[in-house]
């Protein structure tokens, strides 16, 4: 991924927190017919090896853990996307002043890289879906639990699934928010975008007042 100095982000902190709230990654291998990629919800543990684990499933029918299993020696790349929107030139007081703007796109993203491990132990996948489940059930006003459902059923859905372990080897994360804009250009794109319907474009914008570049130093 091209990173420009004044957007990158090293600290494994921040790009957790965005995976960790944005957990649907684009899981990504090199197939002898050219890339593959399936978005996959993962779960982040944080604390397990120098980066931390990734944890998923796919479908078993779905031949992209094959291809994995196949290559076990070679790293697959999963990506994060965080909020994202549009900057309009008109935006900017620099426009007004010198005409010397052109639009661009501002937005967040985590890229993830290590070696792939299958799963197809029963145990190992329960314990798995159980986390994805409660990760993501919690915040409901009654939440459901995979032993709500019957053992048979549970135990035919985990026959259909197979599970991915990826040990994170290598992560790099890019907040391009404007930070390469001045002050009065920045504080413009801020006000635009919270002014805009859509709730990353108003995401953004807070980012856009935190984030500060080599034009605010």
């Amino acid at each position: 991924m091209y990173e420009p100095p004044h957007f990158i982000e090293t600290r494994d902190s921040v790009l957790h927190s965005l995976i960790t709230s944005e957990p649907l990654g684009l899981l990504v291998s090199n197939g002898p017919d050219g890339p593959v990629a399936d978005p996959i919800p993962f779960t982040l543990h944080e604390n397990e090896g120098e980066h931390g684990i990734l944890r998923a499933h796919l479908a078993r029918s779905n031949p992209h853990w094959q291809l994995m299993a196949s290559q076990p020696d070679l790293p697959v790349l999963v990506v994060f996307q965080g909020p994202q929107a549009y900057v309009t030139p008109s935006w900017y007081p620099t426009k007004a002043e010198t005409g010397k703007v052109v639009p661009t796109w501002n937005y967040v993203t985590v890229q993830v890289s290590g070696l792939a491990t299958i799963h197809p132990d029963p145990q190992w996948l329960l314990a798995q879906v159980n986390r994805l489940t409660e990760s993501h059930e919690q915040a409901m006003p009654k939440p459901w639990a995979v032993n709500d459902a019957p053992d048979d059923f549970v135990s035919q859905q985990l026959r259909a699934i197979i599970g991915i372990e990826i040990v994170i080897a290598q992560i790099s994360g890019k907040w391009k928010a404007s930070q390469n804009r001045s002050a009065a250009d920045k504080a413009g794109v801020a006000q635009g975008m919270i002014l805009q319907p859509k709730e990353q474009q108003k995401q953004m914008a807070a980012l856009v007042q935190q984030r500060v570049g080599a034009k605010d130093q």
